[in-house]
């Protein structure tokens, strides 16, 4: 019982940290807007680089061998059983709904995550973060809040992205393989895909880079003494991103559909 209760402590004062950590970061933007707003605007466009841009390559090839494997695969069983219409259907359900936001997730949390969390745990071995409060600089406002934002803006776009290589790319790269014509196959993925579907993938891709960002930059913030913890709080934090991003997307796939 000892344990049990320990265990349910600890997670508690986890997931009350992270919150309070998330109300900081957002509260810092208005309480701290007129303090160099210039500077946070730079930090937030160089993390929507480094994670968006600098991962293009290999979203790219992620998205073009998705979408090639499930269109050939779907578009063989379906000419066997006589419904070739049916392919748009489950490439928005396979790619759109699910995959193209969980993969994308995995890639930045891979990426991006684990930088983030080294990054500030190498920062507070350093004494960095000591040296900015004694500066008068709010760290939440200047570290933290730009990572969130901008890797929250970089995963959605980065789906986007991933959703449209995946789809087109897929299925020019399947043309080899699968004699069908682009026009009826826009033409049936535009029938298939709908508002909700957009707005679906959309929010669940604005929820993971949110996880993303929160998770690995709180574990980057827990090193206390020395070096040897950053390669340990990088580790935790890409695990609990992970298992955070499955659970959250079990929970809203479950709210869609029920």
């Amino acid at each position: 019982m000892e344990a049990i209760g320990r265990w349910v402590n600890d997670k508690l004062r986890y997931y009350l940290d992270l919150s309070t950590l998330l109300y900081l970061a957002f509260k810092e933007i208005v309480t701290e807007r007129k303090k160099g707003s210039s500077l946070v605007l730079e930090i937030t466009l160089r993390q929507i680089y480094f994670t968006g841009v600098e991962a293009l390559k290999v979203i790219t090839l992620v998205s073009l061998a998705l979408g090639t494997v499930v269109i050939v695969e779907s578009g063989s069983q379906m000419r066997l059983l006589g419904g070739t219409q049916f392919i748009s259907t489950i490439l928005v359900i396979v790619i759109l709904r699910e995959l193209g936001p969980l993969l994308t997730a995995f890639i930045v949390i891979g990426r991006s995550g684990t930088a983030i969390a080294a990054e500030l745990g190498n920062m507070i071995v350093a004494h960095e973060l000591e040296a900015i409060r004694v500066m008068g600089i709010n760290p939440i406002h200047f570290i933290v809040t730009p990572r969130i934002i901008g890797v929250t803006i970089a995963v959605v776009c980065l789906t986007i992205y991933f959703n449209a290589v995946a789809l087109v790319g897929g299925f020019l790269v399947s043309t080899f393989i699968l004699p069908e014509d682009l026009p009826v196959f826009l033409n049936e993925l535009i029938i298939s895909l709908t508002v909700t579907d957009l707005v679906f993938g959309i929010l669940k891709s604005a929820i993971f880079g949110l996880l993303i960002g929160l998770i690995c930059t709180y574990h980057g913030l827990t090193v206390r003494y020395s070096s040897i913890e950053v390669p340990q709080v990088a580790t935790r934090g890409v695990v609990s991103a992970i298992l955070a991003i499955i659970g959250f997307n079990v929970l809203l796939t479950l709210l869609f559909y029920l």
